[in-house]
């Protein structure tokens, strides 16, 4: 039984899983997103978060350290040149996974690994900002009280004009005449 064992050993031993880890660790880094199977993929997150965590301290030390787990020199470079500046602020998290279906010969799951800081369609939908809506009423209405779009006293003035100008609308002249 395998209780309390954490790491997923994937069908392989020792060695070829940290090969295999490696080299898909220097691709992730080298063009941002790979596609894999949804295992492989929860694996690479466990060992690639900690090596950009430590790229953020740019030290002798930590490109070693680094260098010591993915063996691609490049790869190295692009993560403390690249990644570490557009992850220097965001606290973790610094991939996604997104399944993308099942493989036809063995149906396994397949899925994008990709970093998060990099997809320019995502950040581009996250940058437009929504307006507060509610589903009280009628209208959709801000927290403010005021209709989407139009200032609180632009509303109130409306108001004010209306209450004195007493002419009668098309509807009302028309219900007058039946």
């Amino acid at each position: 039984m395998r209780h309390g064992k954490k790491v997923n050993h994937l069908g392989r031993t020792s060695a070829h899983r940290k090969a295999m880890l490696s080299n898909m660790a220097a691709s992730l880094i080298l063009h941002k997103r790979i596609n894999t199977t949804l295992a492989k993929a929860k694996a690479l997150r466990v060992y690639v978060e900690p090596l950009i965590t430590r790229s953020k301290e740019d030290t002798t030390h930590s490109r070693r350290m680094v260098f010591s787990y993915l063996q691609n020199k490049e790869a190295v470079i692009a993560l403390f040149r690249e990644v570490s500046v557009k992850v220097a602020n965001r606290p973790g998290g610094y991939t996604r996974i997104l399944k993308t279906g099942n493989r036809l010969g063995d149906n396994a799951e397949l899925c994008m690994v990709e970093l998060v800081d990099f997809n320019e369609n995502m950040l581009a939908a996250k940058e437009a900002p929504k307006v507060k809506t509610t589903r009280r009423g009628k209208t959709s209405k801000t927290k403010t009280g005021a209709v989407a779009g139009e200032p609180i006293e632009a509303k109130v003035e409306t108001k004010a004009t209306d209450e004195v100008t007493e002419e009668p609308t098309t509807e009302d002249s028309a219900e007058t005449k039946e």
